[in-house]
């Protein structure tokens, strides 16, 4: 194998790790070359891109049609949709209320499932593809405010129940599920979108309250699972969560063997810039075996991450087959969104939400 092409393939394969967000409520240039150029793995959706069903569905569709022109598979097309305030889908989306009210529901599986359903369906037919929920932080005392509404409750067994409710919910209607944030944000008392925290739990309280709904999104079979950018102080004094061997591969991979994708957390949240900067916080995520790494906003960090990525893979400091082992969990998804590969009918969403 030539060098050139051996460099290509290191690209081609460096580019699938990446999740990026892009500016507007269409399909601009810069973010048609990333998709062209680096061979993105994925695309996420804010408010900021978001006008009404039929903006979205043109928007998922011109995505998915460049991607198919250029590299001949679709992307991950990810949103928050957690329903309550975490919800970037408005109306005329059926709009929820989020995850502590279904937790204190008279009938919270009915509730879950019930939200699961319609919010798999409506994303569906806009054309996305993998909903970044649920949260499955267990509620430790009073929640960082950021956190507010969005957890199940303080009981584990109970947040394990309706976590792998919604996950298998969203699932069988054809919507990958993302349980997050491992291992568990109940006792942050910091928000990571601002700053580093840092959460003091033994390791009996992590295994026996923090990681009871993990394993249950395990054994569910969750597509996804996302890193929390905090420090856990038993198991690893030094590196937040999505930073951590001893998080992501130790503990996640190899003790709850977990083979689906990780994926981290926004990486340009003040919890890693501050300290780390966008493009060491992502080499050093995928180091520790994060798989999809999130860069929301600024595309700029996209260029530069993978940069570093390739610099530490051609200098021997990240070996060659942590990248084939990513590189082949995406790929393994990508597959089994090309299998079901159905083209996004706009009639079709127009007649839905009655337009």
């Amino acid at each position: 194998m030539g060098t050139n092409r051996e460099f290509s393939e290191i690209n081609t394969k460096i580019g699938q790790l990446f999740m990026a967000g892009l500016p507007g409520p269409s399909l601009d240039e810069d973010t048609e070359n990333l998709i062209r150029d680096y061979n993105l793995g994925g695309m996420i959706l804010f408010a900021r891109n978001i006008r009404d069903p039929i903006q979205v569905a043109r928007l998922c569709r011109d995505i998915q049609d460049r991607a198919m022109k250029y590299h001949g598979f679709p992307l991950l097309l990810a949103i928050d949709q957690e329903g309550g305030r975490v919800a970037r889908l408005g109306e005329p989306f059926t709009p929820f209320p989020g995850n502590s009210a279904i937790g204190m529901d008279r009938d919270p599986v009915e509730r879950a499932i019930e939200f699961a359903e319609v919010t798999g369906k409506e994303m569906r037919l806009v054309g996305l593809n993998m909903n970044l929920a649920p949260v499955v932080d267990v509620q430790r005392g009073v929640l960082e405010k950021h956190l507010l509404g969005r957890t199940f409750g303080e009981d584990p067994e109970k947040v394990a129940l309706l976590g792998k409710t919604v996950i298998r919910t969203l699932q069988e209607n054809g919507v990958m599920a993302v349980a997050k944030h491992f291992p568990g944000l109940g006792r942050a008392g910091i928000d990571p979108h601002l700053d580093l925290p840092r959460i003091d739990s033994d390791k009996a309280e992590i295994e026996k309250i923090n990681l009871l709904p993990f394993r249950a999104a395990v054994d569910e079979e969750v597509t996804g699972i996302m890193t929390s950018h905090s420090i856990y102080t038993a198991l690893d004094p030094e590196l937040p969560a999505t930073m951590s061997r001893p998080i992501v591969t130790d503990l996640l991979r190899e003790r709850m063997g977990y083979d689906g994708l990780i994926l981290s957390d926004d990486l340009e949240m003040g919890a890693i810039v501050k300290q780390w900067g966008v493009a060491r916080g992502a080499a050093q995520a995928f180091e520790s075996g994060v798989d999809v790494l999130l860069i929301c906003k600024e595309q700029k960090y996209i260029l530069e991450s993978l940069d570093l990525i390739k610099t530490r893979i051609l200098k021997g400091a990240i070996p060659l087959q942590r990248l084939q082992q990513s590189f082949e969990r995406i790929g393994k998804r990508r597959k089994g969104l090309l299998k079901e590969w159905e083209k996004i009918s706009i009639p079709g969403v127009r007649e839905y939400f009655n337009l």
